[in-house]
């Protein structure tokens, strides 16, 4: 709570039993006047100022003696009265206020309580523990010059005990006095918060975040990372590192994993639309070493990858992986703008950066250190830091364990329009600490977290703030300066080694496999190509399948329905006027070459579209039963009589070029009807398909109706690229027995219709492509 001065209240006199008046002018003697005799309520009225004013006082007193019985925590946190009633009126988060310059020193426990107390150390190893002391957790006890802390839950034995290792119980987790105490699970690895404050007050300048699984390859932490960031003595160890370009600025994650010589490997935490991107940098830039408060390690062995991979990779599930990464390859660090994925078991953190260090107790485990990692590089940038990536530091044994994908649906489902979110991000707010409130609060606001976690935000600093860590000082935004331009001088180039892999359950030999090869074939000429998909399904069961099954080809998957869903990034739109929402994708990608329209009940066999002219419009003209034209004379439905009425209305409106086009293109008296389930426009005609919708409006033209015309308003069917989709598979008039399989064909570019209502028919699906795909075998 803001803290107010206190008043003292004043000691009242009782009355005096008599007025005493002035002495008369005529007279020298004072005059007594008795007292006016008055009742209970004459009184109580004539003296109600007074009343209310002692009744005031009383109150406030007592308030300010609860508060300081309340509790440190109650007494520092208020919420702004003003914007919780504005807020609750729109269902919103209150906003916390902290007093940031009254919060109370947490002072370690007294030397009789542990025999820790005034121990302290520079480094610090943190790792949560849950069973007894593995050989890995015994082997970094040992690492020389720093203190192994094992963070117990309610799952850690009782006589958990490792020699040259310091352990906190459950019981002297709260014996600490640290307020995010409260709102950590019992039997959970984010406990480790505990442990993370615990060595920032026993003097941690760096802290290695790791996993009781970790083996330090080689012994020595400081022979991988850079642990003295600060003062000459550094500068000449590691003055320039490797910086991935900034050159595309729509570009904002990337998979480290690529340039460490696995390409076919992917880390946790990184979206699944972008786990296709596998060509290597065409260049990287460079930067001055000194500011990477926070530093990624990989792991050999069993990498810190996701649950997709992990399964789909593996021929039995006895089978360990062993995947090792370029021990040669350089550090790399990230640009202002991009993000990696960051883990809580091979990660060094500076004491700039000890702020990052909480971990979200609101989502699932799995997900909890990538969403931290995230959040951290975004407020990084606030104070000039970025993160880096680093060779292999440690290994980790598989011990073929599951994998849950329900423990990773948090980062799944939200974590690409996290990234998009935070790097859109801006706060006028004047220090760090009020920057990091403000980003948890509107994280909580869109849903990424939980108020809860805004509240353990708050309990989180405030303990900081506790044990006397200083707030890093506030830089200005890279982001919002504009960005120099990369000259030739400026580039780097490194061609990262093509390490043995594992692929579909079989081991790569030397080299990418073809399949590989083709992946990248594909993904470089769709790289650049949005597709715009409509579901007419139900897209919390399909959405996310359709962007892992095509987000691996083209630079993103946008998805349209009419059941709109923030959380996986469905927007919303009606199928009969779907053409009216592509304008708004095109503006939002202006870098792209070009839109893939398609409808979830078309499969779009892309291994065979590597001819067609992305330069050209693309659409069905040339198929039968998907272009019709249709007469709007004689024994006509009224239903198309009236979008021939709106077309001729339209058409008079065109601008000339437009108008010519179109009517050289027809015949008067007939309607071009196309089922326009798929259609590409390319980003010269973009222009042009926008000033037509505009021109349209608000006019209830069907989708089917208006993309031909405006098609044929834009161009000469003589110059689309009509052999693109000539051979397209369109069966009309299915009966409920055909089975899709049976008219299925891995030799044309699109087949329809195939519906796709859950996760089975996902399957079926898949398994058929993979005769074009085999990768594709990799997602089932």
């Amino acid at each position: 709570m803001l803290v107010q001065d206190r008043a003292t209240p004043k000691s009242s006199k009782p009355s005096s039993p008599a007025l005493i008046l002035p002495s008369s002018h005529h007279g020298d003697h004072r005059r007594f006047v008795p007292a006016k005799s008055l009742d209970f309520s004459t009184w109580a009225f004539d003296n109600l100022y007074k009343i209310l004013a002692v009744c005031f006082l009383a109150a406030t007193v007592a308030a300010l003696f609860f508060l300081r019985s309340a509790g440190d925590t109650a007494a520092l946190l208020c919420f702004d009265k003003t914007r919780s009633a504005s807020s609750s009126s729109g269902g919103g988060i209150p906003y916390p206020r902290i007093s940031w310059n009254s919060v109370p020193p947490i002072k370690p426990l007294d030397p009789s309580a542990s025999p820790y107390a005034s121990f302290r150390s520079d480094r610090w190893i943190v790792v949560s523990v849950s069973t007894y002391p593995t050989d890995s957790l015994r082997a970094l006890a040992r690492t020389k010059g720093w203190q192994l802390l094992a963070v117990g839950n309610s799952a850690t034995p009782s006589d958990w005990s490792l020699k040259g290792a310091i352990f906190l119980s459950l019981d002297q987790q709260a014996r600490l006095g640290f307020r995010t105490v409260e709102y950590l699970p019992y039997n959970s690895y984010v406990r480790k918060s505990i442990g993370y404050l615990y060595a920032i007050q026993h003097g941690a300048k760096v802290i290695f975040d790791a996993d009781d699984r970790a083996e330090v390859v080689g012994g020595d932490l400081g022979k991988h990372f850079d642990l003295d960031l600060v003062g000459e003595a550094a500068a000449p160890k590691h003055p320039i590192l490797l910086q991935y370009s900034h050159a595309d600025p729509n570009r904002t994650v990337v998979n480290p994993y690529v340039h460490f010589g696995q390409r076919s490997v992917w880390p946790r935490g990184l979206p699944l639309e972008n786990v296709g991107e596998v060509e290597r940098e065409a260049f990287y830039t460079e930067v001055f070493s000194g500011r990477q408060f926070i530093q990624q390690g990989l792991s050999n062995g069993l990498p810190d990858v996701d649950s997709v991979f992990y399964f789909t990779r593996k021929s039995s599930g006895l089978e360990s992986f062993d995947i090792r990464f370029d021990d040669d390859a350089p550090k790399v660090a990230l640009p202002q703008g991009m993000m990696v994925p960051v883990n809580s078991f091979n990660t060094i953190f500076h004491s700039q950066a000890f702020w990052g260090l909480m971990l979200p107790v609101s989502i699932s485990s799995m997900a909890s250190d990538v969403l931290r990692g995230y959040w951290a590089q975004r407020i990084l940038w606030e104070i000039g830091g970025f993160a880096a990536v680093y060779p292999p530091t440690i290994h980790r044994v598989d011990k073929a364990q599951l994998y849950p994908f329900t423990e990773e649906k948090d980062l799944h489902v939200s974590v690409g329009r996290l990234i998009k979110f935070l790097v859109s991000w801006r706060s006028k707010k004047q220090t760090l600490f009020e920057k990091i409130l403000h980003l948890s609060y509107v994280m909580a606001e869109e849903g990424f977290w939980t108020e809860q976690d805004l509240q353990f935000t708050v309990a989180w600093l405030q303990d900081l703030l506790a044990i006397g860590y200083q707030q890093p000082r506030l830089m200005s935004l890279e982001l919002d300066r504009p960005r120099a331009k990369i000259g030739h001088g400026d580039t780097q180039e490194f061609i990262p080694k093509k390490l043995p892999s594992v692929h579909l359950g079989v081991e790569e030999v030397g080299t990418v496999t073809l399949e590989i090869g083709n992946l990248m074939r594909w993904r470089k000429y769709f790289g650049n190509v949005v597709l715009i998909m409509y579901c007419g399904g139900p897209v919390d069961r399909t959405a996310l399948e359709w962007r892992l099954l095509y987000g691996r080809i083209f630079k993103t998957v946008i998805i349209l329905s009419e059941q709109r869903n923030p959380d996986l990034t469905v927007e919303y739109g009606q199928l009969a006027e779907a053409y009216k929402y592509l304008p708004k994708v095109f503006k939002k990608f202006q870098g792209a070459e070009g839109f893939l329209f398609l409808q979830d009940d078309m499969v779009l066999n892309y291994w065979n579209l590597l001819q067609a002219d992305k330069e050209k419009l693309w659409i069905t003209d040339k198929v039968p039963e998907s272009w019709v034209s249709v007469s709007t004379e004689g024994k006509t439905s009224d239903w198309h009589v009236n979008q021939a009425t709106l077309v001729n209305q339209i058409v008079d409106k065109f601008p000339v070029h437009f108008q010519t086009s179109y009517k050289q293109s027809t015949t008067e008296g007939r309607l071009i009807i196309c089922g326009s389930e798929i259609f590409y426009v390319p980003q010269r005609f973009v222009g042009d398909f926008i000033d037509l919708v505009e021109i349209i409006g608000d006019q209830s033209i069907h989708h089917k109706v208006a993309v031909p015309m405006i098609f044929l308003a834009m161009d000469a069917p003589e110059n689309f690229d009509s052999s693109a989709l000539a051979t397209v598979v369109y069966k009309a008039g299915l009966s409920a027995n055909d089975s899709f399989t049976s008219y299925y064909t891995a030799n044309v570019p699109a087949i329809y219709p195939l519906k796709v209502h859950h996760e089975y028919d996902f399957v079926k699906l898949i398994r058929v492509m993979a005769s074009g795909d085999p990768l594709l075998q990799e997602l089932v």
